[in-house]
């Protein structure tokens, strides 16, 4: 399989998670019903085919204080979802749990797909063509993970790939840096550092991208305020790489870049 294919799921639907839920037949786009009955589904695409017992379906949607009239909701949902997907897909109870098979989510596996060719292309020196996997990765998203899905699971797995999120693009700033990219990548990063002030990755990055700009100043300036940013939310100092940068930095090092990141693969 290419990297990054835009085939579907078996019989012609396509399941996106990278934004809000959206299911597609033959490109066009159909109704999954109420919020909580698409929250069922994102659960169920989350098990990759594995079933998922009652309990762990009404946990993962509802939390640990479901409504009294649960358990009629299951099945009114899983109905409801069973007549939105028709018979190219199965959604049955396995005796041991719900079962959706024949379905995958295409934009996270698309993903994995294009960030792995991403990484070998890293590690074989292809720092430009690593750098154009990562864009057509980043460019499958469409907002939040499973954006405006209300569900405990849901929650927490928006949390997870915000993370992965960012610690690709951290990778993919690094690489630029390193091809001599610095200028044009400075205002992005002053802009992440804005929206992220305690990440010290990308105030790293951010200082690398002022010094090979020709403004040490500015990216002692930047360290400065990262530090007491963290000494003001969380009582500590930056963390070793971050000082070992400022260090070189003041010694003015001519090339103060160490190894990229490892990207985080899910």
């Amino acid at each position: 399989m290419g990297e990054g294919t835009s085939h579907g799921s078996r019989g012609g639907l396509r399941f996106e998670l990278l934004g809000p839920l959206r299911a597609l037949r033959d490109g066009a786009e159909i109704s999954l019903g109420p919020p909580k009955q698409r929250a069922v589904l994102a659960v169920l695409l989350l098990q990759e085919g594995r079933p998922i017992s009652y309990d762990g379906l009404v946990e993962a949607v509802w939390g640990c204080t479901p409504p009294a009239h649960v358990r009629n909701l299951v099945q009114k949902y899983i109905s409801g979802l069973r007549r939105a997907l028709g018979d190219r897909v199965e959604l049955v109870w396995t005796g041991s749990g719900y079962q959706l098979t024949g379905a995958d989510a295409d934009d996270l596996r698309e993903r994995r797909q294009l960030v792995s060719a991403a990484l070998a292309a890293r590690d074989a020196g292809e720092l430009r063509r690593a750098g154009e996997l990562v864009v057509r990765a980043e460019e499958l998203w469409r907002g939040d993970f499973a954006e405006g899905l209300q569900a405990p699971c849901l929650a927490a797995e928006r949390l997870r790939w915000a993370e992965k999120r960012l610690t690709v693009l951290e990778a993919r700033l690094a690489g630029e840096i390193e091809l001599g990219r610095s200028f044009e990548y400075v205002h992005e990063l002053v802009r992440l550092v804005a929206a992220h002030p305690l990440r010290e990755r990308l105030a790293e990055l951010l200082m690398l991208a002022l010094y090979r700009t020709g403004r040490p100043t500015d990216a002692l300036v930047a360290y400065e305020g990262v530090r007491q940013r963290l000494a003001e939310a969380v009582g500590a100092d930056p963390g070793p790489a971050l000082r070992s940068l400022h260090a070189r930095i003041l010694r003015q090092d001519p090339e103060p870049l160490g190894p990229l990141t490892a990207v985080a693969v899910g």
